[in-house]
């Protein structure tokens, strides 16, 4: 069983929670989520269950590390984890939800102790090779509380026996391990090469819980480095034009 915690969600669009510890009771996050705790929290910093367990947790994209922040103190204390970009924080009680949930692999935050973060692989080739998210995931496993991170606004769908949901491959957070994950071909010469949503879109047969993202963070940091990009061209091209004014003018050249 984990650790039964208190917590609360503060802030709109740039999110974090708050945890409120026991003592003796703690706290599992991803190195560096972090924002702030109070005095008699220890930090205790491991791979999570070995060698091995810290390799798997290297192929999700995630640190080698976990840490796990523990109440030391004969009172209640408080630590609080942040997202890294805007979005929303979501709450899964996975005793209420079957003991077991799936998630993207970069979008664990934080959970009680006794919460075990594993890594769950796509069984379908097409899905690993296509789905956004390659053949490995997140599976977080217990009864207790997890919290998991998306981007911009979410959207929760739950899904019917044979119900199906398209899904733009990045835009999809989490599921429960009912819903039946598969990648399908968007269909169509035109909208394939100009549809602007890629190739492939994720298929969710239900039933189940399936979450979804306005805003994938890979999405975002597309568009940052764009706007980056073209910003440094036209900056190079305005600098260009006007020092060759600025050099014929100081050079003498009468057109000018």
């Amino acid at each position: 069983m984990a650790d039964v915690i208190d917590y609360s969600i503060f802030g709109d669009d740039m999110q974090l929670v708050e945890v409120e510890l026991d003592p003796s009771e703690g706290v599992r996050a991803e190195v560096g989520a972090m924002m702030y705790m109070d005095d008699g929290i220890e930090m205790q910093t491991n791979t999570g269950g070995g060698l091995f367990k810290g390799f798997k947790r290297m192929l999700t994209g995630d640190g080698f590390f976990i840490t796990t922040f523990l109440n030391n103190a004969p009172v209640r204390r408080k630590v609080a984890f942040a997202a890294p970009y805007p979005g929303k924080i979501i709450t899964l009680e996975l005793d209420k939800l079957g003991g077991e949930f799936i998630c993207q692999k970069d979008s664990f935050l934080c959970a009680a102790r006794g919460i075990d973060i594993d890594i769950a692989f796509t069984k379908k080739i097409g899905a690993g090779l296509f789905g956004g998210e390659g053949f490995i995931l997140q599976r977080l496993t217990g009864h207790g509380l997890a919290f998991v991170q998306a981007g911009g606004a979410i959207v929760q769908r739950n899904l019917h026996p044979g119900e199906v949901l398209k899904v733009d491959t990045g835009c999809l957070v989490a599921f429960h391990p009912s819903v039946d994950y598969d990648i399908q071909f968007i269909g169509g010469f035109k909208n394939a090469l100009f549809g602007g949503e890629g190739l492939f879109l994720v298929k969710l047969t239900g039933p189940g819980t399936v979450y979804l993202q306005s805003l994938p963070f890979s999405r975002l940091a597309d568009r940052i480095t764009a706007a980056t990009r073209t910003n440094r061209e036209e900056s190079r091209g305005i600098g260009g034009i006007g020092g060759s004014i600025i050099g014929g003018i100081l050079g003498g050249d009468k057109s000018y």
